[in-house]
């Protein structure tokens, strides 16, 4: 069942990139030539326009960032703020949504003065009981045809 040297050679031949392209349609190599020349120059017109607007995308989110940070600044104590951010370290989800229970309270005028460390850690034992999910482990053990339970 072995290959004898000329299948060998011919087998080298095509696996080698000579062969390869030796072995390529030239009608084939056409196409692809046009195809890459079109997603060039769909690239190359798209990019300028799509460039600016994400830029400008960009500035804005770090513009909105910067005025969340200078909010949360007014209504927490360095003290909850360095909680909080302790807290985005580890799950930034779970801070940002406190976050936005705080700014919101804030805009409200549920926030009369600074928001103590005491403070939020209650808020995050309310959030916590309220979003608590249980997890629960199933474990199904497989059972091979040859055991015998019998």
């Amino acid at each position: 069942m072995g290959f004898g040297e000329e299948e060998e050679e011919a087998c080298e031949f095509a696996i080698s990139g000579e062969g390869l392209r030796k072995m390529a349609d030239p009608e084939l190599e056409a196409i692809r030539q046009r195809r890459m020349q079109e997603l060039m120059a769909q690239r190359g017109a798209a990019n300028p326009q799509n460039a600016g607007q994400q830029k400008a995308q960009e500035e804005a989110k770090q513009e909105a960032e910067e005025r969340r940070q200078m909010m949360l600044a007014q209504i927490l104590s360095s003290e909850a703020r360095e909680r909080l951010s302790r807290i985005a370290l580890v799950k930034p989800d779970k801070a940002r949504g406190v976050e936005d229970v705080l700014l919101r309270a804030a805009q409200t005028g549920g926030i009369s003065e600074k928001v103590s460390e005491e403070r939020l850690i209650s808020l995050l034992e309310q959030i916590n009981t309220h979003a608590s999910k249980q997890t629960k482990v199933t474990i199904q053990r497989r059972r091979s045809v040859l055991d015998d339970d019998d």
